[in-house]
């Protein structure tokens, strides 16, 4: 794609000149109309995000890889440098938000789904920038990604729900316990919920097969938006109860049909196109048929969908008359709906056909609205990706005008073409997708076609070399068999930058519009573009120059913010501020400006950082008390509508993934609670602090009364650390087996969760040591990594028992009292740094373990070399059949490419 500038170009239409005194003088010149239009996009630019995830669903313990893409439609600027990624559940509860730091438009990002906080559910992901949150939150990113779950789950079902009428619905469950066997001829109890009232219940038992078969009376609709299903197992004495929730979503069938005029309205006389849609309660396009009847029942045009549940039909409707359209849907259902009104005059603009490089629109007016409006001018609008890309002022001399655009002038994407008189007022929109610049080309070969399991490939990607700038690519392999997946309905760079980032609303299945197998994409593209809402901004507000307010501006870097004061309110110009960041030994200092605000730009620190800020460098710094500014993020949107894509039966649907799932977990089940009676003295450990929660068990614990008789603490740690050596030059602590090979990386310990070097050891009193626990690994790097330590030594004390303290002294008191010149957080830093993990098959003795991976290869930054080749090498896993590599790129002009490529293993 060629580089884009503010304006691709600005055709300026003016009909056959006539007289003056017969011409009507614009309110509004179109000049002014162009210049408030540029004005606008080159003010706001528009911001797009896109994820590329390693796979479509996980299950709970997997590790969610993605891409994090950023295109703008302008280059004049300096585009965020940071992307916000939220996890919701179903419910729209938000579990998780990420930051991700961009270089060249692109960030890498992961998320461990841990069993203990994760659960089997629907998770949206939601991502923008914050100059993205300046708009409309409806052009952020969003996408249905399904949690299944094979190692906490103790009941699984297969739902299928049947209805028997308007209020009436059967639902049939089949329930396996943990292990996959049916739970037969067990009693139950069952409630149905609005969200926390329940509007029916019963008691029912299984029956050999599992099965179990509820009715359900539904006496109004709206219970089932957020309704549960929520079925209690009864249990015995070995076994407890077991309770299975199901959403109600899918409990009665419904369905709606709207109709959408080209242009927008039905005008009497003109044979113009009519676009329908189709959708289910759930928004889900229906299979229909149908045919318009007028009020004396005669038929005057017929209809299919195009496979979506959208579709396109033609008559010359006649003012006066009311007509209705018969539906009859793929279960044999038929409902009628009634059109739009017809109106008695107007003018539409349409498209008359894409051919020969052009986009050929028409502006069409009834004979009415022409003898009123003969000779009027008109101001025809266009604009692409924030681009004002057409301009024009017609005058009506006929009641048809012809309008042609180069496609090769305008970017790739949706464009929309407005009438509107030239006071502003809005006559007519019709939107079209311009296909016509070259998309990234990325070719993709294997260097063979067939391979055995565990073998070596060698993945080679092409791009041509005239395409090859500055470019990021990232690469997935999955096995399809394990992962089974229709492409059409994952939503790839493509469909997304062009598509659904610039379309209000659901867009199901958005890849089958760029899958070339569809014959009849384009058609159905075109019906799409009829039937969905395109509004990011309103044309009576920019000539009004009612603008955006701006509260964010594009980020690039992490920023903490606030103002200084004295205790008595009053700001302190020049004040000094130092920011400190020990677990990466970082300091900077900052200065308040006349009004007492400061600012430390560009940080960089992962999250759960601890960020220490304190003004106790100024002289009064007693009287001192720093404001950190609030972080604020855009609200939820709550029933966003592309919960659409949610996975009804989860383990029906995923049971392939699930079972794939269960035997690469098998070791990581998570046993049931046990009760035990009696009094429990309660053991404190290390796990209680934050800090040290990643450690796994302690290799060696030392209880507190091992310490009786010991005056100076460092002297009995010399002879009680087991596996631990103290270095008496260094005056250091280090793991034995390290030392002794010539590490000297040493020991990290811990009081009470808090790091405290060697020296302070012997403040603390031994009699108040509850217990000291000796961890000589750290597995997971998640102390080693912030520390720079090898091994840990947590110290803990004995809780106080405030009855037994004498009084304390005034210092005492300052001490524990928050200091108002210090201030103590743990901002939302960036996500940590993580690399995929991929086995290498070279020996005999490696390919003996079973590999059940099924993302097999993950690589979010492939860069091309000068001649737009690269050579990727990954080795397969056990899987058999096809496997499926998605690669997506986009290069720094905004150009944007995906291809999918098939390989097989046998």
């Amino acid at each position: 794609m060629k580089k884009i500038t503010n304006l691709f170009w600005i055709f300026l239409f003016v009909g056959i000149s006539l007289h003056a005194s017969a011409q009507q003088k614009p309110t509004i010149p179109i000049n002014d109309v162009v210049e408030k239009v540029q004005k606008y996009f080159g003010v706001f630019p528009v911001e797009k995000v896109h994820l590329h995830f390693d796979k479509p669903y996980y299950a709970v313990g997997d590790t969610l890889w993605f891409k994090s893409y950023l295109t703008h439609n302008l280059y004049e600027y300096a585009p965020s440098k940071i992307v916000y990624v939220e996890v919701l559940t179903s419910r729209d509860s938000l579990i998780q938000t990420l930051r991700i730091p961009l270089t060249n438009n692109g960030g890498e990002g992961h998320l461990v789904l841990d069993p203990q906080f994760v659960n089997q559910d629907n998770y949206r992901f939601r991502a923008y920038t914050k100059w993205m949150a300046n708009f409309d939150n409806s052009y952020f990113y969003n996408k249905i990604v399904p949690v299944g779950d094979a190692i906490n789950k103790k009941l699984g079902a297969e739902v299928t729900f049947n209805q028997e009428s308007n209020t009436k619905t059967k639902a049939s469950l089949q329930f396996r316990d943990k292990a996959g066997n049916l739970i037969v001829r067990k009693k139950l109890s069952w409630e149905a919920i609005d969200g926390w009232d329940p509007f029916d219940k019963g008691k029912a038992e299984t029956d050999d097969m599992g099965r179990v078969t509820i009715n359900l009376n539904i006496k109004d609709r709206n219970y089932l938006k957020n309704g549960q299903l929520i079925v209690k197992i009864d249990g015995d004495k070995l076994e407890p109860a077991i309770v299975g929730k199901y959403a109600l979503q899918h409990a009665l069938w419904d369905a709606d049909v709207q109709f959408f005029p080209e242009g927008g309205d039905l005008i009497a006389g003109l044979s113009k196109k009519v676009a329908f849609k189709a959708v289910s309660s759930l928004g889900k396009g229906l299979k229909v048929s149908g045919k318009v009847l007028d009020s004396k029942k005669k038929e005057v045009a017929s209809f299919d969908d195009l496979g979506l549940g959208m579709g396109v039909f033609q008559f010359a409707p006649i003012f006066g008359e009311k007509y209705k359209a018969t539906i009859t849907f793929e279960g044999g259902q038929q409902q009628t709906y009634d059109l739009p009104e017809v109106k008695a005059e107007g003018i539409n603009i349409v498209l008359g056909k894409v051919a020969d490089g052009n986009l050929q629109f028409g502006l069409l007016a009834n004979d009415v609205f022409f003898e009123k409006h003969a000779n009027a001018p008109f101001y025809v609008i266009g604009q692409a990706s924030g681009h004002l890309v057409y301009a024009a002022q017609a005058t009506l001399k006929s009641a048809s005008l012809l309008i042609n655009i180069p496609q090769d002038k305008l970017p790739n994407g949706i464009v929309q073409l407005t009438l509107m008189q030239p006071d502003g007022r809005l006559l007519s929109e019709r939107l079209v997708f311009n296909d016509a610049q070259e998309f990234l080309n990325i070719e993709v070969k294997t260097d063979k076609a067939n391979y055995a399991q565990k073998e070596a490939v060698k993945l080679s990607l092409f791009v041509a070399p005239k395409d090859t700038l500055k470019a990021s690519y990232s690469v997935a392999v999955i096995d399809e068999a394990k992962v089974p997946y229709n492409d059409d309905q994952d939503l790839g760079i493509v469909s997304n930058f062009l598509l659904t980032s610039d379309l209000k609303g659901y867009v199901e299945r958005p890849n089958y519009y760029f899958n070339t197998a569809h014959t009849n994409r384009k058609e159905a593209l075109d019906a799409l573009l009829m039937t969905q809402g395109f509004r990011r901004f309103a044309y009576a507000d920019l000539l009004a120059e009612k603008l955006p307010a701006v509260q964010f501006m594009p980020e690039q870097g992490i920023s903490l913010s606030g103002i200084l004061r004295l205790n008595t309110g009053r700001a302190v110009p020049n004040g000094g501020l130092l920011l400190s960041i020990p677990s990466r030994n970082f300091r900077k200092d900052a200065y308040t400006d006349a009004a007492g605000r400061f600012v430390f730009e560009n940080l960089v620190f992962p999250d759960s950082s601890k960020v220490t800020v304190n003004a106790r460098g100024n002289d009064n710094f007693r009287n001192l008390v720093i404001n950190m500014d609030q972080t604020f993020f855009p609200a939820i949107d709550k029933g966003n509508p592309y919960a659409s894509d949610n996975m009804p039966n989860i383990d029906l649907t995923m049971k392939p993934y699930l079972t794939n799932s269960k035997n690469e977990y098998r070791t990581s089940i998570l046993i049931d609670e046990i009760k035990v009676t009696g009094v429990q003295k309660k053991q404190v450990t290390s796990k209680e602090f934050s800090a040290l929660s990643g450690l796994s068990m302690p290799e060696h614990r030392i209880e507190g009364d091992r310490l009786s008789g010991c005056n100076v603490l460092t002297m009995c740690l010399n002879t009680l650390l087991t596996g631990v050596t103290y270095d008496s030059q260094t005056m250091k602590y280090y793991i034995t087996r390290s030392y002794n090979q010539g590490g000297r990386v040493p020991v990290q310990f811990f009081l009470n969760g808090m790091p405290i070097d060697e020296p302070s050891l012997n403040s603390i009193q031994t009699a108040e040591i509850e217990a000291i626990e000796i961890f000589l690994r750290d597995d997971l790097g998640t102390v080693s990594r912030m520390y720079q330590n090898d091994g840990v030594v947590s110290i803990m004390t004995k809780k106080n028992d405030q009855k037994k303290q004498p009084r304390m002294s005034l210092a005492e008191i300052e001490s524990i009292l928050p200091k108002t010149n210090i201030v103590d957080m743990e901002p939302l830093g960036y996500v940590k740094e993580r690399k995929f993990y991929m086995p290498k098959y070279e020996t005999a003795e490696s390919k003996n373990t079973n590999d059940y991976r099924s993302t097999v290869y993950w690589n979010p930054n492939v860069v091309l070399d000068a001649t737009g080749k690269v050579d990727l090498k990954l080795f397969n896993a056990d899987g058999n059949g096809k496997y499926k590599v998605v690669v997506e790129g986009q290069d720094e002009t905004g150009a944007i490419g995906r291809t999918v490529f098939y390989y097989n293993v046998k």
